[in-house]
Order: C-alpha cells, then sequence, then structure tokens
C-alpha cells in the first residue's frame, strides 16, 4: 500500500461513521454496470459537493490495497456477483492533482515530472520484473496489462485545478499532453478498468474540441445518470433535519436550488453546518472566493450586468450553453461567463426551459455581500443604489423612491422594454435587491384579500420590526389608482399577522413621458 498506488480504505471508513454520513454507495453499482465505452468519466460538480468523498469511496472499493467488504457490507450499494467479483481486485491509483502541484511548486518541481516519477516509482515496487522506474506511467501500465492481465483504475481528485489555476501556458499545456498520453493511447482502453475525475470544470477544450474527447462528461448542466450521486437529494435532507431536530423550511430557503436530472440537489457541506451549528447563514465563502465572482461578471460584454442583477432579483434569464469553453479565462459573449458561473456553482441551469438562475439564499448572500465590500464595480455601485430606494420605500419620500426607480431603469436595466406591468415589475424586483438582507424574497402575485397584490415583501424574522411591503403597479393610470386598488381589494387585512406595521406603495409608469411615479402611505385601519 502506497501514497498513490493501492491506498486503504481508512478515509472513507472514517468518514462512514461521522454523524451526518449521507449513503451514496448505490454509485458503485451505477459504475459498474457501464460498458466498456464508458469507463472514462469525468464528474464536475462545484466546491463542497462531496467529489473529494466520492473519490475515497471508489478508492475503498476497488484498491488491492484494503479489504472492505465489512466496510461496505450495511451499506446500500447492492451486493451481487459483480459487486462482489470487482471488489478490492484492481491496481488503483489515486491522485490528488491540486495537492501534487501545490508540492512541486513548493520545491520547484515540475509537477506533472512529480507525479509520474511518484507513481512509477510505486508501480516498480509493486511490479519489479515489470515496470522499471525509467518508464513512463502509461507504458508502465500497458507493461502491467501485458504481463499480468491486470487493468488499473485510475482516480483523479480535483483533475482540474492545473485549469482553474494555472501557474503558466507551457505547464498546463504539458498537463493536457499527460492527460493525452496516459487515457488517449491505443493501450488505454485496455489497460484502464475505470478512470474517474473529479473536479469543478468540464473536460477543458482546445480548437472547439474536447482535449480528452474519449471521457463521459456529468456537469451542472449534463448531470446524466449521475445527477444525485454527489450532493444531498432532498430527501436526504428531509431525513438529516428529522433527525437532528433542524428546520426543514429553513434549509430549503439557505440551500436548495440546484435541479439535476429533475431532482433537487443541496449542498452537502453547507446542510450539515448549518445543523452542526444550528445556524443557517452563509458558509460558502469558507472554501470559496470573491475572486471567482469579480473575475468573472466584470467581463466586458453586453447584457452581462443586467442579466447578472436580473437574476440576483429571483429572475430566470435564457442562456445558450454550448459554446463554453470551461477554462475561466477565453469568453466571447456573456452566455459563456454564465456557463462558467453555472459550473463554478453561482448559478443553476434548468435543462428543460434552458434558464439560468440563482439556485438559493446562500449564493444570494455570496452576491450580496461581494457587492459590500467592492465598491468600484457596477453591481457594488448598483447595490448603493438599491439600498438608497429601500430607504426612499420606508421613509416614505415619494419623488426620491420614483426618481430611484427611473435611474434604475435608464442605467441598469434599460434592456428591459416597458410594454406591460409585468416589465414594470421586473424593473421594481430588481431594484429592491438590497432588501434580500432584510425581508424574504420579493413575491409576486401574493394572495391576499381580494385578490392578488402584485409584490409583497415579508421581513424575516430577526427583522421583523420593519414592514410588511405591498407594492401594486399600474400603468398610463396614477400611483394613487394603484394605493386605491391595495385598499379596496383589502390585501393589507390579510397580512396583519407577518408583522406590526403595513406600507402601501403605488409606482405607475407613464408611456408618454416616460417617467416613474410613486406614492406611499403607511396602512391604518381608518385609511
Amino acid at each position: 500500500m502506497g501514497r498513490f498506488l493501492n491506498k486503504g480504505n481508512r478515509k472513507f471508513a472514517e468518514f462512514a461513521k461521522t454523524k451526518y454520513f449521507v449513503d451514496k454507495t448505490a454509485l458503485i453499482n451505477q459504475l459498474l454496470e457501464k460498458d466498456i465505452t464508458e469507463k472514462f468519466i469525468c464528474l464536475s460538480r462545484p466546491r463542497r459537493f462531496g467529489k473529494s468523498v466520492t473519490a475515497d469511496m471508489l478508492v475503498a472499493y476497488f484498491s488491492k490495497g484494503a479489504d472492505s467488504r465489512n466496510l461496505f457490507e450495511p451499506l446500500c450499494c447492492v451486493k451481487d456477483e459483480l459487486f462482489l467479483e470487482s471488489l478490492n481486485r484492481f491496481d488503483t491509483i489515486f491522485i490528488d492533482i491540486q495537492a501534487q502541484f501545490e508540492a512541486a511548486h513548493e520545491r520547484n518541481e515540475n509537477p506533472i515530472q512529480r507525479i509520474r516519477t511518484c507513481v512509477v516509482k510505486e508501480l516498480h515496487q509493486e511490479y519489479p520484473e515489470i515496470v522499471s522506474q525509467d518508464d513512463i506511467l502509461a507504458d508502465a501500465l500497458a507493461k502491467i496489462y501485458e504481463g499480468t492481465g491486470s487493468q488499473s483504475v485510475i482516480i483523479f481528485d480535483e483533475w482540474d485545478y492545473p485549469v482553474r489555476e494555472p501557474e503558466n501556458s507551457l505547464e498546463l499545456a504539458g498537463y493536457i499532453e499527460f492527460l493525452r498520453g496516459l487515457f488517449k493511447n491505443s493501450d488505454a482502453k485496455e489497460y484502464v478498468r475505470l478512470a474517474f475525475l473529479t473536479g469543478i470544470l468540464p473536460m477543458i477544450r482546445a480548437k472547439g474540441q474536447s482535449a480528452i474527447n474519449n471521457f463521459t462528461e456529468y456537469t451542472m448542466i449534463h448531470p446524466g445518470d449521475l445527477s444525485a450521486c454527489t450532493g444531498f437529494t432532498e430527501q436526504e435532507v428531509r431525513i438529516l433535519c428529522e433527525k437532528s431536530g433542524a428546520g426543514f423550511a429553513q434549509m430549503k430557503e439557505w440551500y436548495n436550488g440546484y435541479c439535476l436530472g429533475g431532482e433537487a440537489i443541496y449542498n452537502p457541506l453547507s446542510v450539515i453546518k448549518a445543523i452542526s451549528s444550528r445556524e443557517f447563514t452563509q458558509y460558502w465563502t469558507e472554501t470559496g472566493t470573491y475572486g471567482d465572482i469579480a473575475g468573472l461578471i466584470n467581463q466586458n460584454f453586453d447584457g452581462l450586468r443586467e442579466a447578472v442583477l436580473a437574476m440576483l432579483a429571483g429572475n430566470r434569464i435564457p442562456i445558450h450553453v454550448s459554446d463554453g469553453k470551461n477554462d475561466l479565462r477565453t469568453f466571447v459573449n456573456k452566455d459563456e461567463v454564465i456557463t462558467a458561473l453555472i459550473h463554478l456553482g453561482y448559478f443553476a441551469y434548468d435543462k428543460n426551459t434552458k434558464e439560468a438562475y440563482v439556485p438559493d439564499k446562500e449564493i444570494q448572500n455570496v452576491f450580496y455581500h461581494y457587492m459590500e465590500n467592492h465598491k468600484n464595480d457596477s453591481l457594488s455601485q448598483f447595490l448603493e443604489l438599491s439600498e438608497t430606494f429601500l430607504k426612499a420605500l420606508l421613509n416614505r419620500e415619494e419623488q426620491a423612491a420614483a426618481a430611484l426607480i427611473q435611474d434604475i431603469h435608464n442605467d441598469f436595466v434599460s434592456s428591459i422594454a416597458y410594454n406591460d406591468e409585468n416589465s414594470l415589475a421586473c424593473t421594481v424586483i430588481t431594484a429592491l435587491i438590497s432588501s434580500f438582507s432584510y425581508y424574504h424574497k420579493p413575491v409576486r402575485e401574493f394572495p391576499c384579500g381580494k385578490g392578488f397584490a402584485d409584490i409583497v415583501c415579508l421581513p424575516l424574522p430577526e427583522h421583523k420590526s420593519l414592514p410588511v411591503l405591498i407594492i401594486e403597479l399600474k400603468w398610463d393610470k396614477s400611483a394613487q389608482a394603484a394605493i386605491a386598488q391595495i385598499k379596496k381589494r383589502q390585501y393589507p387585512q390579510s397580512l396583519k399577522g407577518y408583522a406590526g406595521e403595513i406600507l402601501l406603495a403605488g409606482i405607475d409608469y407613464d408611456r408618454k413621458t416616460k417617467e416613474h411615479r410613486c406614492a406611499i402611505e403607511l396602512f391604518t385601519e381608518s385609511s
């Protein structure tokens, strides 16, 4: 048992004993059932989705360096003949690509040469009569297969680290050639039993083609039949909440939103941290950085800023995802940038409607905190404008609120062509982005009284001193007419239980003058 070849099962065995362990071992059965054309797999998921745990599980199952029969016996994987005959039967190479690149850089070594030397050395120790220490890795594996008939399982965790964090272009080019030489040579189909790569990005594109086009990719956009193999399903989260006494409704609000293969998928580490700490908050930046956002959303592409703001306001936007280069550097339009952010987990994707959106409250807060701390870009400037608009509403400053809506329409969401109240609603909800720190997400067409209020904002439990906001929209009428409709249809009477006060706001758009008008008043029983 070595560092790279035929590691034991300790890491997965320890994880399986943890309090919040969720059994994903059915993935093993899925992989075993795939045919010979599907044994090269690249699984890409955002940070904290359980990719490394998946890699450790596969090592525990395949590696000759472990005896895992008792470990897997109580787990949900089906122990059929195929499962048992493959259990701990293969030479298994596991490499944490990020760790090896970082170690090489600390020692001023070539990372590819370091990986080759370390792995081949262990193969030579295991097969001294077959493998020479001077062999390249692909040749060593081919010799082992030719001499013994033994195939190998190759698992790379963080395979895309050199793509995401390139030190230099020559190093990246060398890494791509290393992957091609290992997985695309004529012998690879024979000596590989399974190649399983995990990372954040799909396979890097080179001149429009995959750099290693024999891999089947399972991504945030095309999850295939492995959609639920990493991440927690809604049922799994519900069971964890029941066992721990955590509130499922809050868990869903904070961490649900990714839809893979028609199933709601939650970010595992955020769920576990929320359960263990009994606090629903943002955990994303403990492992991620705001640099991901800054480097991407500040790309100078038409419509990108407007699209990001629309999604932060709770809207979905149509997106074309097929042309993404997936290398975080070469973009030609806003859709490619948004595609990259989907792979990174900052946006989600609905494959059925082909729309992108912000998945949950945690990611909403990531963007909000980014805008709070980066004062020089256009999104941060918009947040300041939104905060001023919210203050104007709460202080009943009608003219200021109307002027701010006008500014937001002209400067930030000018791509919205007004032709009905729906367009006006999109502008108003976008203007209310700053309210997400104090209010639940604005609800459109909220059922109350004798109809449906256009927009309702309910304060968060920790901000119950703030009033409920009821906003009614009009088109070529008057803001006062909107207020009158709120009262006539008795919207406030249905919302008394949510907070101490209720604020009524009417917003009208004049098609001729292109002006917004606003009326605001505090609801009283006599009004």
